[in-house]
């Protein structure tokens, strides 16, 4: 498989960088944010995230993941994995919720979120974050923050590797 660098592991932190101002300045209270990570690379992004955040804002965000897995509509199309526990840090009724992901693709798994995310509570507002919107939707889903667009073939997939979890950081174009 043929790997192209999209974002070097500086390219990459001053994205995070942007992002956490961009997140801030739409929130209006931090106090209020909340980070929820969708498995899997979701979750590591939103806890990189929320330390880009805490040293904007001088406090600590808080974090957690939603696992969407039982609410798709594709299961038979994109195989089931392992589910992973939804883990929330609080109440989310009256909070503003960060839905954290990689990349958005069709946008089935960010609907599967909403509709998961209606188990758990009421937030007062719901957005989207993602490192990267590669086009191909299927639903009329947009990311609130974005990292950046990189328009892909439909066989073509977008790697994002962190240093907690790979060893190296920086998003990836893989072609078969």
């Amino acid at each position: 498989m043929e790997r192209l660098e999209i974002l070097s592991g500086a390219e990459l932190e001053r994205t995070l960088d942007r992002l956490a101002t961009q997140v801030l300045e739409e929130a209006g209270d931090s106090r209020s944010l909340v980070l929820l990570g969708i498995p899997t690379r979701g979750v590591a992004l939103a806890e990189v995230l929320g330390v880009h955040l805490a040293e904007r804002c001088g406090h600590p965000v808080e974090k957690g993941s939603l696992d969407p897995t039982f609410h798709r509509d594709d299961l038979e199309r994109i195989g089931t994995r392992l589910v992973q526990a939804t883990d929330l840090p609080t109440d989310l009724d009256g909070r503003h919720v960060v839905l954290v992901d990689d990349v958005i693709f069709t946008g089935r798994t960010v609907r599967a979120a909403l509709d998961a995310l209606q188990a758990w509570g009421r937030p007062r507002r719901v957005s989207l974050l993602v490192m990267v919107d590669r086009g191909h939707r299927e639903l009329p889903i947009q990311p609130d923050f974005c990292g950046r667009i990189v328009p892909t073939r439909r066989q073509e997939t977008i790697q994002l590797c962190l240093m907690a979890v790979d060893g190296e950081e920086g998003v990836y174009l893989l072609r078969p």
